[in-house]
């Protein structure tokens, strides 16, 4: 058997924190920009995640990065990096 393990690579995601009211979680949207492959326009499509807080530091309006985990919850399985900005 071969020993070495490969790790996965994290995929860090960036977005603004929409709401913040539930326990140790927060919904953060990320906003994706895109060219249509047949009509060549610039398209925005925008994804909201349920990302786990434990310590509740983010607020409405901020910058926040996360990754990728194992899943907390049915539909929550993305993890608090940092804040980037505060909306303070």
């Amino acid at each position: 058997m071969n020993d070495n393990k490969e790790k996965k690579k994290i995929n860090i995601l960036k977005g603004t924190v929409v709401s913040s009211k539930m326990n140790k979680t927060l919904v953060a949207k990320t906003v994706r920009t895109f060219m249509h492959p047949r009509f060549h326009k610039i398209m925005r499509s925008a994804k909201k995640y349920k990302v786990h807080d434990e310590h509740q530091e983010a607020k409405v309006g901020d910058m926040v990065e996360f990754y990728e985990g194992r899943p907390k919850s049915k539909t929550k399985y993305m993890y608090l990096k940092r804040i980037i900005k505060s909306n303070e």
